[in-house]
């Protein structure tokens, strides 16, 4: 595995409440090459106004949800991206784009899933809360609550996994299942691993803002200030994911689940 380097946590701001959700700039998005007008009359906004995509509720192509200021709009895009939208500019998406007739689908056990067909292409990781509902709500955020209110997942933050493919943009995060570890791409540049306010362990990145985090499809995980990488897990393997996981510890796994780098920090 790879030396990790000295820790620096930087002076960046981390707040986090007590429900989990990460108080956060926000986040920069690939909106993908499809436009996606509201719907009019007949085939309008799923749950239209209220800003709310309910268990069992599904998003086609085309359709799109508005907060109920009407400022912020999620459209499921005709080319398969999931994209959150402040006027023109798009402040998150699934990273699903070269899919068309992808949807996706706020399913009753809980998990918000993009779908090509059978196939799962993306999902909020949060199965396992039956009730759960979606909200594009009127700061901009776009949350996962269970029945009762209580936060599962948001844009800045997600649940325990970073799949192959993914960005972390500067302020978002994966938090671990119990909520005790947060993993955070800082809007200084360094990658930060937190036990409450406590750093375990960073990419020793900081002092570059904009740059971000990529857990790319070859199995690396990159922090990248444009296109320079900054620092590397060093891995190859196709398909590969990070876990945060109860331990304390963040781990590369492989596709079959062998254990390819980590922090380290297990018992911290």
């Amino acid at each position: 595995m790879i030396a990790v380097q000295k820790l620096v946590a930087s002076t960046a701001a981390v707040a986090v409440m007590a429900s989990g959700a990460v108080l956060v700039a926000g986040t920069g998005a690939t909106a993908g090459t499809t436009a996606v007008r509201a719907a009019g009359p007949g085939g309008g906004a799923l749950t239209a106004g209220t800003g709310i995509v309910r268990p069992g509720q599904v998003l086609k192509p085309g359709r799109v949800v508005r907060s109920q200021n009407n400022r912020y709009a999620l459209a499921q895009q005709t080319d398969g991206n999931l994209v959150l939208y402040k006027g023109r500019k798009a402040l998150w998406s699934s990273n699903t784009a070269r899919n068309p007739g992808a949807f996706a689908a706020m399913q009753k056990d809980g998990n918000l899933v993009v779908y090509k067909g059978r196939k799962a292409l993306w999902s909020s990781y949060t199965a396992g809360h039956p009730g759960a509902y979606l909200a594009v709500q009127n700061d901009g955020n776009l949350v996962v609550y269970t029945r009762n209110g209580k936060p599962l997942w948001s844009r800045y933050r997600y649940n325990q996994v970073l799949p192959s493919g993914s960005t972390l943009d500067p302020g978002q995060g994966v938090v671990s299942q119990d909520r005790r570890f947060l993993l955070i791409q800082q809007t200084d540049g360094n990658l930060v691993l937190y036990k409450g306010r406590t750093p375990l362990w960073s990419s020793g990145t900081a002092h570059r803002p904009g740059a971000f985090a990529v857990m790319q499809k070859d199995g690396n995980l990159v922090v990248y200030k444009g296109r320079t990488p900054l620092w590397s897990s060093r891995t190859r393997s196709a398909g590969a994911w990070l876990n945060v996981q109860n331990d304390g510890n963040v781990v590369i796994y492989s596709k079959a689940s062998r254990p390819l780098w980590s922090t380290r920090t297990t018992g911290r």
